[in-house]
Order: C-alpha cells, then sequence, then structure tokens
C-alpha cells in the first residue's frame, strides 16, 4: 500500500502555488495524495500570519489533529509546517506547537519547476519570492525573506510547458509583480529617511528600492513574451502595488488583450496619515493619479484592493477618508482586513493596538457593505 499525503492550506495565491510544488515533491518520493488529513502518513500545512486569526486557525486545527490520533488510538502522521508561520523561528514554532516534526521553508519550494496541479485550465506561475517593502503592519519580509526575481527562462520554460499541456490561463504571483527583474537595473541610493514617526532603526522606506528602468520594464518584456503563447488565452498578475507600477505597463494593459481586465491594486487605507504610518510610501494622491492613468487607458478594468481597518491609532476622521476613497475609486472588490498586531513587525513595537475590537468590526462591516455587498452580483473572478 502507498504512502499517503495530505496538505492543508492557508492564505494566499503564494501558498496556493507553493502547495502544488510540495505535492510534486511528494510525489517525486512515491507519495500518493490521500483525500482526508485522517488518513495520511504526511500530513503538510501551508500556513498563513498576515492576520492573528489565520494563526488561530492553524492551532485549532493541530488541536483537532491531536485529539483525533489520540482518540482513536493510532499513530499520527508526520507534521510538516510551511508558510508565513515559520517566521516564529523553530525554537518557538515548537514550543508553541510542539507536534511539529519538520519545517519546510517556503522559498524552497516557490521556483521549483514541477507541481501538482487539479486545475487543467488555469495554473499559478511564481515569479518571484520575498519583500523588500517593509510595511509596518506585515510579517511578509521577515517569514519570507527579501525580495529575489526568479529567472526569465525558467518561467518561460514553465509556462511553455502548461501551454503544451493545454493550459490557457496563467496567473503570475508574487509579492510586487511589478518589480520582477529590477534587482538587475540596481538598487537606487535616492531612498528617503523616515519620517520621524517610524524612527525605528534599520526599518526600510518604502516606496520603490530600484531604479526607473530606461525603455520596457523587465516585467512588461515577461508578459510580452508570455503572451506569444498562441495556447495561452488569458494573463493575469497579482500583487500589483501602487510602487513600480510603470507608465509602459499600464499601457500593455490597454493594448494586450490577453491580460484579464480585472487589476487588483491593495490601497490599504485612504488616510495619507495612516498609509504614512503604515510605511506604505505613496499617498492617496497618488494612488487616485494611478488609477486615473489606468481607467483612462483602459476603461474597461475593474479594480479591486485591499484594505485595514482599526490600524493604530485610527481615528474616525482618517476612517472616514478611506470611505470616501471607496467612493472615489469604486473599487468592484475589497479584500478588507481587521488590523491585528503580528509580533516582530514595526507597527506591533511602535504602536499600541488601540483601537476597540467593536470599533473595528464596526468598520469592517461598513467597507464590506459598501464594496463587497453592493457589487455581489457583478463581482470578479478572483483565482
Amino acid at each position: 500500500m502507498p504512502k499517503k499525503y495530505f496538505i492543508k492550506t492557508y492564505g494566499c495565491q503564494a501558498n496556493k502555488s507553493d502547495a502544488e510544488r510540495m505535492a510534486a515533491l511528494f510525489e517525486a518520493d512515491g507519495f500518493v495524495e490521500s483525500d482526508s488529513w485522517q488518513d495520511c502518513h504526511k500530513l503538510a500545512l501551508v500556513t498563513c500570519s498576515v492576520r492573528e486569526r489565520a494563526e488561530q486557525r492553524v492551532r485549532a486545527f493541530l488541536l483537532k489533529v491531536a485529539k483525533y490520533y489520540q482518540d482513536n488510538h493510532i499513530k499520527r502522521p508526520e507534521i510538516i509546517f510551511s508558510g508565513c508561520m515559520i517566521h516564529h523561528g523553530e525554537p518557538a514554532l515548537k514550543k508553541m506547537l510542539p507536534m511539529i516534526d519538520q519545517i519546510l521553508p517556503s522559498n524552497q519550494m516557490a521556483f521549483l519547476k514541477k507541481a501538482k496541479r487539479h486545475d487543467k485550465k488555469h495554473a499559478f506561475v511564481p515569479i518571484s519570492v520575498g519583500c523588500n517593502s517593509f510595511c509596518t503592519y506585515c510579517i511578509v519580509p521577515y517569514a519570507r525573506g527579501r525580495e529575489k526575481s526568479r529567472p526569465f527562462a525558467d518561467i518561460m520554460e514553465e509556462v511553455t510547458a502548461l501551454a503544451k499541456e493545454g493550459y490557457q490561463e496563467i496567473t503570475l504571483i508574487g509579492q510586487n509583480v511589478n518589480s520582477w527583474g529590477l534587482e538587475k537595473i540596481g538598487v537606487a541610493n535616492r531612498k528617503k529617511k523616515l519620517r520621524s514617526a517610524l524612527a525605528l532603526e534599520n526599518l526600510p522606506s518604502n516606496q520603490s528600492q530600484y531604479l526607473t528602468p530606461v525603455g520596457t520594464p523587465p516585467f512588461v518584456e515577461l508578459i510580452q513574451a508570455v503572451a506569444q503563447l498562441e495556447e495561452i488565452k488569458i494573463i493575469r498578475f497579482m500583487s500589483s502595488n501602487p510602487w513600480d507600477f510603470h507608465d509602459q505597463l499600464i499601457d500593455e494593459i490597454a493594448h494586450n488583450r490577453k491580460l484579464d481586465r480585472f487589476i487588483h491594486l491593495p490601497v490599504q487605507s485612504g488616510s495619507n496619515t495612516v498609509l504614512q504610518r503604515m510605511n506604505r510610501g505613496y499617498s492617496r494622491e497618488d494612488y487616485l493619479n494611478l488609477v486615473k492613468k489606468l481607467r483612462a487607458a483602459a476603461p474597461d478594468l475593474v479594480l479591486g484592493t485591499d484594505l485595514i481597518v482599526g490600524f493604530p491609532g485610527e481615528t474616525e476622521e482618517e476612517f472616514a477618508e478611506t470611505v470616501d476613497l471607496a467612493k472615489r475609486v469604486k473599487w468592484q472588490i475589497a479584500f478588507v482586513n481587521i488590523y491585528s498586531p503580528r509580533p516582530g513587525t514595526a507597527a506591533q513595537q511602535l504602536y499600541p493596538d488601540d483601537i476597540p475590537y467593536a470599533v473595528k468590526k464596526r468598520r469592517w462591516q461598513i467597507l464590506d457593505q459598501y464594496i463587497n455587498k453592493k457589487n455581489l452580483k457583478s463581482r470578479p473572478k478572483v483565482v
């Protein structure tokens, strides 16, 4: 009887892609996929740590697993841990979750060429790992490391193989896909100093750390190369951020009909003072200007975003600015998140979590109702 594996995935598209590549690793070792975590020899968790609630779900699941095997007097499977929760570090993780047998960093899987996919039409293709932005609330740069672009040849080898297998839809994924390949150009020496409100030693300033490319940006060249494959009918990318969203990318979106008409463009807040505390590196005016250029170039675009409510110090006036931005931009979908402090981030060290949960929940409901519930029938497809 073959040995079996089961993978439980939490969180974003990057984790979904990691899980597909992890599955290919297991199958290369002779394992077969199980339909249930109650019947496996390896149980892998690809975890999310972006919000406290995501970590709580992982802990609750492991307690459920422990109880099941203990109550049934069955030897439990080997438990493998991956994803963003590994930022806690192995000693802390094993103290917190003693059931963990092995830790497998996501970056060891992200660029593997083989993946076990259940969807035979659409495929995630990672083009970068890590992040250099260091938003004050975010654990990703610590969990996944600094930004690293996958080589062009490796990406095209995978996409070409997918096209030959009959795949028609490709999603290029990374923490900031727009900046793919820019490290080849070089790092700018024009970084802004942190504002005094963010005066934490060695905390990098946001905005692009790269020099503005001369000619066509590498990410646009990659899109153009993928679009040359006749079999590929739809190209998506996420996440894109307001920084490194060059005019050439806007022009490509306008003229390349293979590019999906949905663009996910995270903003997080509509208040300049909150954006400053978040170290986002742009203003609401910058964001509105980018949206204006996108809609002028491609009027049929559908926009989505990420928002955080209840960030430390967020006043009613600052929240009202986010509501106002929602009315101006008219996003058709928003992933609205309630702020929770993440250990190790600058926000957790700098700012007290001073917004009552009831206030956070009310603000969440206002934005969710205005953006998501109102657009429920016309919401775009999000892979």
